[in-house]
């Protein structure tokens, strides 16, 4: 017969929610019951669920990734990277979607708090700083993709002002001059970033970036093909577009072939984060690269390092951008 946590509680002298609250890591227990139970439970071989695979570290070798959305192949691709670092060590990657809601991502988030998984991955969070902050000094957390402003949090991103830059600037070195940008409202570091660089860019090369050339809504894919319907109704419409994601920039492309236009001759195209679907499009989506295998293998190595120590790394880290010229460049 297998051991439950009656047997344990039975045996140890004590009430079945004391060994509950041991279970899951709660300071209402003295330290002689916590000794008590602990010692039972290793006596005993009792394991609840999967979590007893070292209940005296109370390790589960399982890190959650909690994903804005299942629907983005860049958050899959990075989770293939903590996938092929993690299985090294014997951790298992699980993944959630919040659907971008803070109610979603804070019930996933309970899977940290009563020690199902030794970690989380945020790609993207509705916390803010003050949280994240509060949260990292009980619990092993790290965001990928997308910082937080104030959070001394471990993260690992692509350095994006820099990556907006590039990308105007591999524009500006095809002879653009009139070159409109497709970005969101929103808090995001990313995103903002992103602007900044192609801002930066265009000042450097004396170019000027007039409103109307200008687009931001939401990260929704269909805001590109908005975009560029404005954009070409202009009495002088860009000769370029840069996004600050790749779905919208698919959808900029749909919507500019509709319209008659031949893009990567009357009118080029740049994306953000290279997913699968660039080189299947037609034409060909030029973008700039994400290291998702990359940044995946990092932030769960620095994880893993964190969940095995005292002495936490909360370090802001960026890997290496990539601009990729296809098709929608002329290229």
């Amino acid at each position: 017969m297998s051991i439950t946590i009656k047997d344990v509680a039975r045996e140890a002298g004590v009430s079945v929610a004391t060994v509950s609250r041991v279970l899951n890591g709660s300071p209402n227990v003295s330290h002689s019951s916590a000794k008590l139970v602990n010692e039972t439970i290793e006596r005993l071989g009792y394991s609840p669920n999967f979590l007893g695979r070292n209940l005296r570290k109370r390790q589960t070798n399982v890190i959650l990734v909690i994903m804005p959305n299942a629907e983005h192949s860049l958050y899959m691709k990075i989770c293939v990277g903590m996938q092929s670092y993690g299985q090294k060590y014997g951790y298992d990657i699980i993944t959630a979607s919040s659907n971008a809601t803070t109610d979603v991502e804070t019930r996933h988030m309970n899977m940290l708090f009563n020690r199902t998984v030794d970690g989380v991955v945020l790609m993207g969070t509705n916390f803010d700083a003050e949280t994240l902050n509060r949260l990292s000094k009980t619990y092993d957390i790290a965001l990928c993709c997308e910082g937080v402003t104030g959070a001394n949090v471990l993260t690992v991103t692509v350095d994006d002002e820099k990556a907006g830059y590039d990308a105007a600037k591999a524009l500006i070195e095809k002879g653009h001059k009139r070159i409109a940008f497709v970005g969101v409202n929103t808090k995001a570091i990313s995103a903002n970033s992103r602007e900044k660089g192609f801002r930066k860019a265009l000042a450097e090369a004396g170019l000027d970036l007039p409103d109307e050339y200008v687009y931001k809504n939401t990260f929704d894919h269909i805001d590109g093909a908005r975009a560029m319907e404005k954009f070409m109704s202009l009495p002088e419409p860009p000769t370029a577009v840069f996004t600050v994601s790749d779905t919208m920039a698919m959808c900029a492309i749909r919507k500019a072939v509709e319209l008659g236009y031949t893009v990567g001759k009357d009118i080029s195209v740049i994306g953000f984060d290279n997913i699968t679907m660039c080189e299947m499009t037609n034409p060909s989506l030029s973008t700039v690269e994400q290291p998702c295998l990359q940044m995946g293998e990092l932030v769960c190595q620095k994880l893993i390092e964190n969940i095995g120590s005292e002495k936490k790394d909360n370090g802001y880290y960026t890997v290496a951008h990539k601009v990729i010229l296809r098709e929608s460049t002329g290229d």
